[in-house]
Order: structure tokens, then C-alpha cells, then sequence
């Protein structure tokens, strides 16, 4: 899905006037826009129903600020399950998918169900959204999934899923005595779900927050212009539009696939580096991600050009790697601000959330300088 080591959360609409998507309809936005781009994840589980009465196009057009940032639409049919078995939280309607997931795991829960005439008060579904935390305002996201207690949604759906292990062949010996069938003898082995598709549409520029702390460079991204301009404004070159490259005060561009042109041409990464710092006046910093895992990065008025590396952290037997255009924007933000130049290699942290990967910043090989992008 492209989640790494983010957390997933996942949003579920029923269908009808009283569902998420119906009352709450920019909350998808709106918590895309509240919550760190490099923390959490989002996805939407809208019902069959509703996707079939309003279609494809228009859905989509609908949930635009939310899918253009990164916001993940799986597919009805069964995309969906394997969504909600990856999820870290979930925020709810009165719908019942909020069921299978406390049936399954016990995960933080949250509300958004306004109160209505569709939900049956005392039904398991009822008694869920009364143990568990009620979301008003997109802002107050993180600490509503803090209040969740543990167990509040787990005791709930034991109440509608009963008895468990065994609610299969009861239901498949009654639906064959309804159709005047006789059950099937041989076994039957459950299909896996399909891998869940990741997000089609991924923000290409950052209003990047930075907090100088005594442990390091804290960032915080948010996808442009959804929230408060920050310290600097990061862009991908030649995936944001224009307007917003033009805009940038760290501007860097990714290695592209090797050209199939009979007389190639390719930048070196100083090239452009210079060349971008050329053509775009307001840019401060001008960066090549390298196809060696490195960046090379140029700033405006310093005479040397600066190699940077970001070291992976390890947790759990897994290796956690983050966007090195992050690492880029801590060093940036470093280095065009007043305080005293950095010595020729410098480990600098970067803060990431809770977590801290350091980063390594010396001057720039003429290897590095002359790879390919």
C-alpha cells in the first residue's frame, strides 16, 4: 500500500443520508490535512451501494483534497477487507464494517455517527458507538484514538458474531435447506485477499514545519497549501505544477528511468543542481536524489556542494527508511539558517514523529557530483 511505517488509518462509510460520507463529507480532507504526511496514512471504505449510485467519476471528484494527497480508495469487492485487516484505527459511522474490525482485532475506535432514526439503539452496532470515543472536530483526531480504551469494541461484536468458528457451516447448512439443497460434501479452502492497491495520486510538494531542538531538526510535512505555510515550501521537479516549483525554497528532483532515445541525454546531478538554482531565482537549495540511495544537494551562495546520506533505523528485526527529500529539508533548513556553520562532516538528527534517524552531511565527491539522474 505504500503505508511503511506510517500509521494506517482507515475511515468507513456506510451508505444513506446518515453515513460518514454523507453528513461529514470533508472530514477525509480535512484529517488530511491535520495529520503529519510522514506519520499517518489515510484511507476511505465507502459501501458498494454508494459508490454505485453516485459512480466512479463522481466520487472521486468528490473525495479530490483528499485523494490528490495521498488518500487511499480501495477497491468495494474485497480491496476493502484487506484495508481494514492492515489498519492501525479506525473512525466510524453506525455502519457494521466497525464490527468486523473489533471482531478481529482490538484497535483504536473512534465515532462520527451524529444520531438518527437508521441506528437500532441496544443492537451490538449501538452498543459499540456508546463504549467508544466520539470524533467532533478533525483536530482532535490523535487524542480521541488516545481515549479508546482497550476492549470497549471487542465486547461489543461478540455480540453479533456468535458462535465463533463455527458461524460458517451453520450458515451454509441453513442457506442450502432454504434453496432445498443439499450442502456441498467437499471442503471449502477461503481464497486470500488480494494485496491492497496502493494511493494513485501522491503530493509532489510540502509545507515543511521545522522545530530546532537540543536532539536534533524536527519536521513535519503536510501536503501544500492544506494547512499554514511553514518553514520552507519543498517541490519535486517536473511532478508539482509550476506555480508551486517556482515557489520553492528546496527544490530537488528524483533519478529518472534510463532513456530509450538512440542518442541519450541525461543531467549529472551538479548539473542540474546548478542549473536549477539558475532558472528558479526564489529557490534556495537545489537537490539530486542519486541513484545510489544519496543526495547531492547545492545551496545558494555556499561554495561547496554538500553529499548527504540518511541512515535507516532498525526496529523489530525490520529496517524503517524514510523519503530522503525529508532528510533534505532538515539539512536545508540547517544550513540557511543563522546559526554557525557545520563542520566539514557533520552527523545531524532528524526527528521524525517519535522517531530519530541521523543523517550524515560532508562535502560532495566528484563521483557524486558527475552520477546520472
Amino acid at each position: 500500500m505504500g503505508t511503511g511505517a506510517r500509521t494506517l488509518l482507515v475511515l468507513v462509510s456506510i451508505w444513506g443520508p446518515e453515513s460518514l460520507i454523507r453528513q461529514r463529507p470533508g472530514l477525509p480532507a480535512r484529517l488530511a490535512a491535520q495529520l503529519p504526511h510522514d506519520e499517518y496514512q489515510l484511507a476511505l471504505v465507502v459501501h458498494p451501494n454508494e459508490r454505485s449510485l453516485l459512480g466512479t467519476y463522481e466520487l472521486t471528484e468528490r473525495l479530490a483534497p483528499a485523494l490528490d494527497v495521498g488518500m487511499i480508495l480501495p477497491d468495494p469487492h474485497e480491496g476493502w477487507a484487506s484495508v481494514l485487516i492492515a489498519a492501525y484505527a479506525l473512525v466510524t459511522d453506525h455502519g457494521s464494517v466497525a464490527l468486523y474490525y473489533c471482531a478481529a482485532q482490538d484497535r483504536p475506535v473512534v465515532s462520527v455517527h451524529r444520531g438518527g432514526g437508521e441506528l437500532i439503539p441496544g443492537s451490538p452496532m449501538g452498543v459499540l458507538l456508546d463504549r467508544i470515543p466520539q470524533l467532533e472536530r478533525a483536530k482532535d483526531i490523535v487524542d480521541a484514538l488516545r481515549a479508546y480504551r482497550p476492549g470497549s469494541g471487542h465486547a461489543a461484536a461478540e455480540a453479533a458474531f456468535a458462535p465463533p468458528g463455527d458461524a460458517v457451516d451453520r450458515l451454509r447448512t441453513e442457506v442450502y435447506a432454504l434453496l432445498g439443497l443439499a450442502p456441498p460434501t467437499h471442503d471449502f479452502a477461503p481464497r486470500l485477499l488480494p494485496s491492497p492497491a496502493p494511493a494513485t495520486r501522491v503530493p509532489a510538494a510540502f509545507d515543511v514545519h521545522v522545530e530546532t531542538t537540543a536532539a536534533g531538526v524536527r519536521i513535519t510535512r503536510h501536503p501544500a497549501g492544506t494547512g499554514l505555510p511553514g518553514h520552507h515550501l519543498a517541490v519535486e521537479h517536473g511532478a508539482a505544477g509550476e506555480q508551486l516549483t517556482r515557489s520553492a525554497g528546496l527544490l530537488y528532483r528524483r533519478p529518472l528511468p534510463a532513456s530509450a532515445a538512440p542518442v541519450g541525454l541525461a543531467w549529472t546531478a551538479d548539473g542540474w543542481t546548478r542549473h536549477a538554482l539558475s532558472a528558479y531565482p526564489s529557490c534556495r537549495s537545489a537537490a539530486a536524489l542519486l541513484p545510489s540511495g544519496g543526495c547531492l544537494l547545492r545551496v545558494r551562495g555556499h561554495e561547496q556542494t554538500y553529499a548527504v546520506q540518511v541512515e535507516p533505523r532498525s526496529e523489530g528485526g525490520r529496517m524503517i527508511r524514510i523519503d530522503p527529500a525529508v532528510a533534505l529539508s532538515a539539512v536545508h533548513a540547517r544550513l540557511v539558517s543563522p546559526q554557525p556553520a557545520l563542520d566539514s562532516r557533520t552527523v545531524l538528527n532528524c526527528l521524525l514523529g517519535e522517531r530519530t534517524f541521523p543523517i550524515t552531511l560532508r562535502p560532495a565527491t566528484d563521483a557524486e557530483a558527475t552520477q546520472l539522474i
